[in-house]
């Protein structure tokens, strides 16, 4: 005898409801072909068990109401990301701190930045570099602890007390502790939020400093 469940494979919870479903309407046509075929060519003197066909016709309900769960379930996240995605155009003009290492240097001549330790250091020095390496300024003597971000204002001058100009910069950090191994680090930038784009379900930020990101890495606004 044809088993009429084994067209029935299990649910995949990579696939969408909408997949999903498309699916078990395949496996329901499929169950009822063969449970016709079967009942047309029955043996009169051993007809078959009707309580197999019940037991996976009641299978294929279950498999149904749970893909229906699912895409309630889909419809539900869908709309709670297009609230949140629509709270995130609040964002444009406003100033937001994200983990990056390149930053602008608007004409107000002053930046705030900062960093944060995965460990403890010995020592923590900072250089502000051109979009290009060149070194620019150094600093010195700065916060060693972890577990914290520390900030540290760059005033747009250069080694030499000169005001640089306008354009993109980037800072490293130099970080050793007490035998003299690199203490490994995340520096910090804030940038203006210019706009908003959605992709993939996403909140994607162009910010000032040409880099675009994903709304949930923002760590800070202001």
């Amino acid at each position: 005898m044809i088993d009429p469940a084994a067209n029935i494979g299990p649910v995949n919870s990579a696939t969408t409801a909408s997949v999903s479903q498309a699916t078990l309407s395949a496996d329901y046509e499929a169950f009822l072909q063969l449970l016709t075929a079967q009942v047309a060519n029955q043996d009169p003197l051993e007809p078959m068990d009707a309580s197999t066909f019940v037991s996976q016709l009641a299978q294929l309900s279950q498999v149904e109401q749970s893909i229906i769960s699912n895409s309630h379930l889909e419809q539900i996240s869908g709309q709670i990301a297009a609230g949140t995605s629509l709270s995130d155009v609040g964002l444009i003009g406003r100033t937001v701190m994200t983990s990056s290492s390149e930053f602008n240097l608007g004409p107000s001549g002053g930046v705030d930045l900062s960093y944060r330790l995965e460990e403890g250091a010995s020592s923590v020095s900072a250089t502000i570099l051109s979009d290009q390496g060149v070194p620019l300024r150094t600093f010195e003597g700065l916060q060693t602890s972890s577990g914290q971000t520390h900030e540290l204002y760059w005033d747009g001058r250069d080694f030499y007390g000169l005001p640089l100009t306008e354009g993109s910069y980037r800072i490293k950090i130099d970080a050793v502790n007490s035998v003299g191994d690199t203490v490994s680090y995340e520096t910090f930038v804030e940038a203006e939020v210019e706009s908003v784009v959605f992709a993939d379900g996403f909140s994607q930020l162009q910010l000032a400093n040409g880099e675009t990101i994903l709304a949930q890495s923002v760590e800070a606004v202001k």
